[in-house]
């Protein structure tokens, strides 16, 4: 760490801000996309890297078959599903896709598929007859299962979403954004683990038919391994990607690209900007002592100022070596002080990069003196001209 100082401030009240990454920070270099809305971040800090119309409706195309397999995971972490179930093909779900010219998984209308072909027909063929039979057993209707979708969307924090069917089929109310998808992206890897790795299979047989994963992400950049693409002719080329290497992990929406090719050169262009550019930097962890405070009219004159909570930081390579990392507190502190008490704040900055700044607490119970012990710091600040 370049520079760690303490600094004395008298004011009225100090602001905190719980952070764990330089969220919305200045980019390591310029770099433009030709994509119509991209975000970048990283998943452990949750950093923005890059972003650009990250908050503009947009169509999400066969992008929209993440929501779909969230819900679906759903119901086999809660136990309701077992991948082994098997579920009907219906006339309404055939009939719905088979002339569509639509990606399709293939399905024979009248048969049953097991759970666990159906999300590999929906991840890696990107089948929209397999969205489908998916929606209407677990809603009974595509339409129910879309108004499901919303809700639980809405609840993940994807508050401009909104979905009007399972597989991503034009309608012109279904919209996202790139902001969302990547908040989606994020709960899919956190919260089902154990069905994440489909995504990085990069070929289904089903029905003597065999396709390919359509992710480009997953053969030309190292780490990739998730997690899906759309296209419309409304919408360009699309996709969510993200790759981990050793303890980092990078998340990335694109849409609005001209051509598969232009996907796929984009893509890797920036994953691999992302982890050139930038890397995770681990501070403090939680409870490390960063400095003392002077106390007043307390039987300790100092107290020790832990961190409150684990800091790690994403920034640029280059701004690392100008980190400055301050204690800044109201001080002296008044006593009585309690352990866990929040009496000032960790400020970090680099040049170039939004400020970062972390709680810091008191790290030791400070009783206040008794009637004499303060008579006497009292007269002993007077004597020797002091001031609290």
């Amino acid at each position: 760490m370049s520079h760690i100082c303490r600094t004395l401030v008298r004011t009225a009240a100090i602001t905190l801000m719980m952070v764990s990454g330089f969220v919305g920070a200045a980019r390591a270099e310029s770099i433009e996309t030709q994509a119509r809305q991209a975000i970048i971040i990283d998943f452990k800090t949750g950093t923005i890297l890059l972003e650009k119309n990250a908050d503009e409706l947009m169509v999400p195309s066969s992008m929209s078959k993440l929501m779909t397999a969230y819900m679906v995971f759903s119901k086999l972490k809660e136990g309701s599903w077992k991948m082994d179930d098997m579920l009907p093909v219906s006339e309404t779900a055939w009939k719905r896709h088979y002339k569509s010219g639509g990606s399709l998984m293939f399905l024979p209308v009248g048969s049953s598929a097991k759970v666990s072909d159906l999300i590999r027909g929906m991840i890696i063929q990107s089948g929209n007859d397999a969205c489908s039979v998916l929606a209407e057993a677990y809603a009974g209707t595509e339409e129910a299962f879309a108004e499901e979708e919303t809700r639980k969307a809405h609840q993940l924090g994807m508050k401009n979403s909104t979905f009007r069917n399972a597989s991503g089929w034009p309608d012109p109310e279904h919209l996202t954004t790139a902001r969302d998808l990547s908040i989606l992206a994020r709960h899919l890897i956190t919260d089902f683990p154990e069905y994440f790795t489909i995504y990085s299979e990069r070929e289904f047989v089903y029905n003597g038919i065999r396709q390919g994963n359509r992710n480009p992400l997953l053969y030309g950049v190292s780490g990739a391994d998730g997690l899906k693409t759309g296209h419309t002719e409304a919408a360009g080329f699309g996709l969510v990607g993200t790759a981990k290497r050793g303890d980092r992990r990078v998340i990335m929406v694109i849409n609005g690209l001209k051509s598969l090719k232009e996907r796929a050169e984009e893509s890797e262009r920036l994953m691999e900007w992302a982890f050139r550019e930038y890397d995770n930097y681990s501070l403090f962890k939680a409870g490390d002592q960063v400095t003392d405070a002077e106390v007043w009219l307390g039987e300790a004159s100092t107290v020790p100022l832990v961190a409150g909570e684990k800091l790690e930081v994403t920034m640029p390579r280059r701004a690392r070596r100008d980190m400055k990392v301050t204690a800044v507190y109201d001080g002296p502190v008044p006593a009585p002080i309690r352990k866990g008490d929040v009496v000032g704040k960790l400020l970090i900055t680099a040049p170039g990069q939004a400020d970062v700044q972390l709680p810091l607490v008191a790290g030791a119970d400070v009783p206040k003196l008794g009637f004499a012990g303060r008579m006497a710091e009292a007269l002993r600040h007077i004597l020797m001209g002091s001031k609290p």
